[in-house]
Order: C-alpha cells, then structure tokens, then sequence
C-alpha cells in the first residue's frame, strides 16, 4: 500500500481534485470529511466529465467543473479493507469489482491506499 496519501476534503473544487491529480502524477484520490472517508475520486472520473471536451472544447470542461461538485461525482459507499488483510484479501476483492483502488483503514483510522499498480508491482518485486 502507499502510506503517504493526498486527498481532498469534500468540500474542495472538482478544479483542486483535478489539479492534484495532474500535478502529483496520481489516478485515485480518496475524500475525506474530516478524519472520515466519504468518497473516492479516480483520474477516470474528471475524463469522463472532460469527454465533452472532444465536441465543445476545453470552456466546457471548466463549466462542468464549476456546476458540479465533489460529492456529485465521487464514488460513494466505497469498500475498504483493513491493513490486517493479506495481499490475497485485496487481489480477490479488486478482481471481483471494477474499481482499482481500496483505502486502507488500521481499526477506524485511515492508513493508505492500495491499488491493482500497488499489487502488479508486488508480484514484479517476487520475481526480482
């Protein structure tokens, strides 16, 4: 997992998450509400959004990001797995589901993310 995580807070501009993403080099950003997970946000969801941009150009985009917010976007009732859980845990649940990222909670505590790219580069480290 990556311990060492961005977020945004749900109150925060489509704009920030959009930002973050570009410049931090990232694909899934979880929301918090204060020390809460809320939601997540992926690199995935601000395209589809963007897709527009192929008819109507980048204004659009900019309009679709000022009308909308975060919480009408992310995706909620996320699934976490607990920092207990083994590799084989998360591998079975991010198999079965079409997300590809998982918060990491350590009891109620929010602890890091872990994402198909976090286990394809365990799986390469095994073969090292």
């Amino acid at each position: 997992m990556t311990n060492n995580i961005k977020t945004v807070n749900h109150t925060n501009s489509l704009h920030d998450v959009k930002n973050l993403i570009d410049n931090e080099n990232i694909h899934h950003v979880p929301v918090v509400s204060g020390n809460d997970i809320v939601g997540m946000l992926s690199k995935t969801d601000l395209q589809k959004i963007s897709f527009i941009n192929t008819v109507d150009g980048d204004s659009m985009t900019t309009a679709m990001y000022d009308a909308l917010t975060i919480e009408q976007v992310m995706t909620k009732n996320i699934v976490t797995v607990q920092k207990s859980d083994t590799i084989h845990d998360v591998a079975v649940i991010l198999s079965k589901n079409e997300f590809h990222a998982l918060p990491v909670m350590d009891n109620d505590k929010f602890a890091g993310i872990v994402t198909t790219t976090d286990l394809i580069n365990y799986l390469i480290d095994q073969f090292n």
